[in-house]
């Protein structure tokens, strides 16, 4: 590193007051100086979701910072649910962004966020508060199909922003009174759009998927792959070292 470069990186250790220059935009206009894209790009998540880890991990992604958003996920009066999914994850992007905006360590990443909407028709479902809601909720999917949303959002070093939703069909069995009080037990409803984890009990109650299976799981790999790499982020590196590793 120059110690022109070095010196201007110090300037920017306090990280714990907002600045009209950010260092992120510093090392954008940077890089376009240089007509690069940076050597080792680095990949923050805006979400704490162990499944999207999980998920992102099968693809061989493992981020390097999580910025988990605190936003208000209230719909708009007559907001529809695809509206309501990329308004979110743009959101959460956004405030991601901006919490790492004079991070010496990451100000210079991707940031990747998603949310995930349930709806029947215009009726939006979201992460159930209490027992009466989870129930009401199930009753309301059992014996009837229901669409998975999921808004994506990549904002890119130089903050270009990308979008995406994914829409899945979810049909489920028609579910029994017992059926429902004990899946309430499990409590594996708990922070779960739509009350319930497809990846767990609940994978029992669905008799067809048309769609995208990592999306109705929270984070739609297929998607995400792309418009990462449509981005130039190196995402196929991990597998190579992986294959080479394997070798010896």
């Amino acid at each position: 590193m120059s110690s022109v470069k070095a010196a201007f990186l110090s300037s920017f250790k306090r990280t714990d007051s907002p600045r009209r220059e950010t260092l992120r935009r510093e090392l954008a206009r940077e890089r376009a100086r240089e007509d690069g894209p940076p050597q080792a790009p680095k990949l923050v998540l805006a979400s704490a979701s162990p499944r999207r880890l999980t998920l992102l991990a099968q693809a061989g992604i493992e981020p390097d910072g999580l910025r988990p958003a605190s936003i208000d996920e209230t719909p708009r009066m007559a907001e529809m649910p695809r509206s309501l999914a990329s308004r979110l994850a743009r959101a959460k992007a956004e405030t991601a962004r901006d919490q790492i905006a004079n991070d010496t360590d990451i100000a210079g990443a991707y940031v990747l966020a998603a949310d995930t909407v349930v709806s029947v028709g215009r009726r939006i479902f979201g992460k159930p508060e209490h027992i009466e809601e989870a129930v009401a909720t199930l009753e309301r999917l059992s014996g009837r199909s229901h669409r998975v949303l999921t808004g994506i959002c990549l904002i890119t070093p130089d903050d270009r922003v990308r979008t995406k939703i994914v829409d899945t069909r979810v049909r489920f069995k028609h579910l029994s009174k017992p059926e429902i009080e004990a899946y309430i037990a499990s409590r594996e409803w708990r922070g779960k759009a739509g009350g319930y984890a497809i990846q767990g009990l609940a994978g029992c109650f669905v008799r067809t998927i048309t769609g995208s299976y990592t999306n109705v799981v929270g984070l739609p790999l297929t998607e995400v792959v792309s418009l990462l790499i449509g981005e130039g982020f190196p995402v196929h590196f991990n597998w190579l070292r992986a294959a080479e590793i394997d070798a010896e």
